[in-house]
């Protein structure tokens, strides 16, 4: 690897960090601010509320007995060395490196969360048509849309290969 890659790769290592920074002051502004479960209307779809998630995505094992906790933290550990290594090695991939950014920013955002309280604070309160989204937060926000980049650039980045067939 040479130092213009690794000048490549600090800025999307610059971005994630600006994501888990940007994650860590709306959360704190939503903990001094709200009390647990307190929700504000903000338009008859979107409520800010403060709720405390312990599971995964969308509250997924959040009833668990609590083991999810250090699993998902160990989980979110691990897999940010591997984006943290595909960052390092695909520096100039546009794309591919946006996506693994925002995942590492978001998933980084959230385990600070469950180091410090044992679980994600979440307070994006989606709902319309009788249907309700779980709480969600900006690191949330962040994976969701990286994932999204990744699926595109695995459907626009595919180079054209020679039919095998010729």
């Amino acid at each position: 690897m040479n130092r213009a890659d690794l000048r490549s790769a600090r800025k999307w290592f610059a971005l994630a960090a600006a994501i888990v920074v940007a994650d860590q002051i709306v959360k704190g502004v939503v903990l001094g601010h709200f009390s647990p479960g307190e929700q504000r209307p903000v338009t008859d779809f979107f409520n800010l509320v403060l709720v405390f998630n312990k599971g995964a995505a969308f509250s997924l094992f959040s009833q668990a007995p609590g083991w999810q906790a250090p699993i998902l933290t160990t989980f979110a550990l691990v897999a940010s060395v591997v984006v943290g290594y595909f960052i390092v090695r695909s520096p100039g991939k546009l794309l591919f490196c946006l996506g693994l950014a925002l995942i590492l920013g978001g998933a980084l955002g959230n385990v600070i969360d469950r180091l410090r309280f044992g679980q994600v604070v979440d307070f994006l309160d989606f709902h319309a048509f009788g249907w309700h989204w779980p709480a969600f937060n900006v690191a949330d926000s962040a994976i969701s849309v990286g994932a999204v980049i990744l699926v595109l650039e695995g459907f626009l980045g595919r180079e054209k290969r020679p039919d095998a067939a010729s």
